[in-house]
């Protein structure tokens, strides 16, 4: 069933005098994929941010899952559903896929309280925990890569496991930030695979400068340029858009 997961009304952050976000609205619905596409600069990361607690916002309100979340810390909203990935890949090098996934898939364990010390010196973990892991490795893609060291994996395959660390925490919204940059064909096309994929049962946001994989994931996109919203709509409505054309698109998305 389609439902608004997260809202957002009217986030604003000022650094200084800089908007770097000004009044953006945004609502994530189950089932369905919205990016945020703009120029360097346009306030999309820092939005991201706003929505996941890195950055507390100097006005505006976000809720998540019908939750006021507005100024909570980014692993209380983790904890209330939310799960994230960065433009850069956060992952343990050294670790295994398994190791990996199953850290994070410790952090939502009752029993125990998140520990990484206790996990690195051998604590017995749950077997929910590990079922949640397993769960999250297996929707990514990585089952034949679980017992591969990550360090040693291809960029693309790292930003598998970064999505796979983010499922084993069960969030309902997503929100990810460039996961395709620095792939190649083969694996972009991976990776768009498996975002549909993930598509079922939760909300996306996605922030992507590929506009090919935009426009194929895509059910609704927000344009942001210099902290603002330009424009908001379905793919087409964004194509068709003239002045989303000259400040952001160009005549190759036309």
């Amino acid at each position: 069933m389609n439902e608004i997961l997260l809202s957002a009304k009217q986030l604003t952050k000022r650094f200084g005098g800089l908007a770097a976000v000004n009044g953006v609205s945004v609502d994530l619905w189950r089932d369905r994929i919205h990016a945020v596409i703009g120029p360097n600069g346009a306030g999309k990361s820092t939005l991201a941010n706003l929505l996941s607690g890195d950055f507390p916002p100097t006005s505006g309100t976000v809720s998540l899952c019908g939750q006021d979340i507005t100024g909570w810390t980014p692993e209380k909203i983790s904890r209330q559903g939310l799960g994230r990935s960065y433009q850069k890949t956060n992952i343990f090098l050294p670790f295994t896929v398994w190791e990996n996934v199953h850290l994070a898939a410790q952090s939502r364990d009752p029993q125990q309280p998140w520990n990484p010390i206790r996990w690195l010196q051998g604590a017995t973990s749950s077997v929910a925990a590990q079922a949640r892991c397993q769960r999250a490795i297996e929707l990514s893609g990585l089952k034949e890569r679980q017992h591969t060291i990550s360090g040693a994996m291809s960029h693309g395959e790292q930003r598998q496991l970064e999505i796979a660390m983010t499922l084993a925490t069960e969030p309902q919204v997503l929100l990810l930030d460039e996961p395709l940059a620095g792939m190649g064909v083969a694996e972009a096309e991976r990776m768009v695979e498996l975002l549909l994929k993930l598509k079922t049962n939760h909300a996306m946001m996605l922030v992507e400068h590929d506009m090919d994989a935009v426009f194929a994931l895509a059910d609704h996109l927000t344009v942001m340029v210099n902290g603002q919203v330009i424009a908001t709509g379905t793919p087409a409505e964004i194509r068709a858009n003239a002045g989303v054309q000259a400040a952001y698109l160009g005549e190759e998305h036309a």
